[in-house]
């Protein structure tokens, strides 16, 4: 799911916060899949944190389906409560765009199109420009070959 985020936020051009660990992979569908070692997963990420200073900003992004399996460190716990580290669970890599970029993921309206400035609409746009751009190379490289071949036959 991580490499997905990364790659759709370079195609947006929406940078991701830094402060914000991930772990969970995502099916064909972008839904989030369970992942095993949670705990020790958020542990980590945590002691790394503590250890840099908490600012309140840092956590961590799992899978939901993950939630019911958390037995988290009680200073793990405490800091959560304190508002000092974060645990966000998600269903879909749009959730986790959201909450990595702060710029909505955006849906589909009933013609089709994505609400201008979000993320997926950022994304389908960067890539009918990239598209483009190979449209155009190809049709300029075809070119070059016709008045290439036209040159050889003279």
């Amino acid at each position: 799911m991580a490499e997905l985020c990364a790659l759709l936020s370079a195609l947006a051009r929406a940078p991701i916060k830094q402060s914000l660990a991930m772990t969970g992979s995502v099916n064909q569908h972008g839904e989030a899949q369970p992942i095993g070692g949670v705990n020790e997963k958020i542990e980590g990420f945590f002691d790394v944190c503590r250890a840099r200073g908490l600012t309140g900003e840092q956590g961590v992004i799992i899978p939901a389906t993950n939630v019911e399996h958390l037995m988290l460190e009680q200073d793990v716990v405490d800091a959560a409560a304190e508002g000092q580290f974060h645990v966000y669970s998600v269903q879909t890599v749009d959730e986790a765009l959201e909450l990595l970029t702060g710029v909505p993921a955006g849906e589909r309206d009933a013609e089709g199109n994505f609400a201008e400035g979000s993320i997926n609409q950022r994304v389908e746009a960067r890539l009918i420009e990239l598209a483009e751009k190979q449209r155009d190379f190809s049709a300029a490289s075809e070119e070059e070959k016709e008045d290439s071949d036209e040159d050889v036959e003279e």
